[in-house]
């Protein structure tokens, strides 16, 4: 009988073209993987791989069990999601995944309440921009801000929160500087990002050469040395006691944010219980997400 942990590695390398690049997906070393594919050669009776000066390429034989190893994955966690749907406790690990402002500016108060109601959950903050793959059970919640539904896979479970806006900010000395004549402030970008359109559009004056960051707690602090002006949602920068929003400036829709979760895995007591809490603290913080809880300039 075939070992599943070697389909695993077999996976792995297909995937990622190289044993080292397997290895450090899989969390081994490359001697591991190498193992681990000479057993399923072996039980198989066929080479998986051939070995090139660019990495590992599959074999005819390698692409055909590629096939039947896909289907042998997706029958895993097939099997995974239906019983931990059945799971009924209020015990266990609970993986949420959300952008990074959002748990540190936001929901971190409230991820501390409910692991005080329920002292039997192991809650695992994922802070990253990137959406996990929840039908692989890389997270039980996904917490996004999307501007388009239709942007996300068709078969996940979504339940819509209040809308996310965003403002212009600087410091405030600043913008008494900026008052009193030029030079126009810098626009403080995170890697990866320039100045976006509606930015150019409005009425925010910055120079042309931009100042970047390498993430949104650098932009943050960036603004707040006076380095120049820049775009951040409302919840973050209407709580900062050293920033202002820019005057004249207009605020812009991110999108609203949305409690996604996947198939049978939603089913579960502990998900329900975490989906309906947050779902209940995103409505009453509506008001700050959209920018309201301070007076418009």
């Amino acid at each position: 009988m075939i070992d599943w942990d070697d389909v695993r590695y077999f996976l792995a390398v297909a995937r990622a073209g190289s044993l080292r690049a397997a290895a450090e997906r899989l969390g081994v070393n490359h001697s591991t993987v190498l193992r681990r594919i000479a057993q399923l050669e072996e039980h198989l009776g066929a080479r998986m791989f051939e070995k090139l000066p660019s990495g590992y390429r599959l074999t005819a034989a390698g692409e055909e069990a590629l096939e039947l190893a896909n289907q042998m994955e997706a029958s895993s966690h097939q099997l995974e999601t239906r019983v931990f749907g059945r799971d009924q406790s209020v015990r266990g690990l609970l993986r949420v995944t959300l952008p990074p402002p959002l748990a540190t500016h936001l929901l971190m108060p409230d991820f501390a309440d409910f692991v005080r109601l329920h002292p039997g959950i192991e809650l695992e903050i994922l802070s990253s921009g990137e959406l996990a793959n929840l039908t692989n059970r890389e997270a039980d919640v996904a917490i996004r801000v999307v501007y388009d539904r239709k942007a996300l896979p068709l078969n996940l479970h979504g339940l819509k929160g209040p809308e996310v806006f965003g403002g212009f900010y600087i410091s405030g000395d600043r913008l008494a500087e900026w008052r009193a004549g030029p030079p126009d402030p810098r626009w403080i970008a995170v890697s990866g990002h320039g100045v976006p359109d509606w930015a150019r559009e409005s009425e925010v004056r910055t120079t042309g050469v931009p100042f970047r960051t390498t993430d949104g707690e650098a932009q943050i602090v960036a603004v707040r040395q006076g380095i120049g002006i820049t775009t951040l949602p409302c919840f973050v920068g209407d709580a900062d006691p050293l920033l202002e929003r820019v005057p004249g400036s207009d605020l812009h829709l991110y999108g609203p944010v949305w409690l996604l979760t996947q198939g049978e895995t939603r089913k579960t007591k502990r998900v329900r219980l975490f989906t309906e809490f947050i779902s209940r603290r995103l409505a009453a913080y509506a008001p700050l997400l959209a920018g309201l809880s301070i007076s418009r300039d």
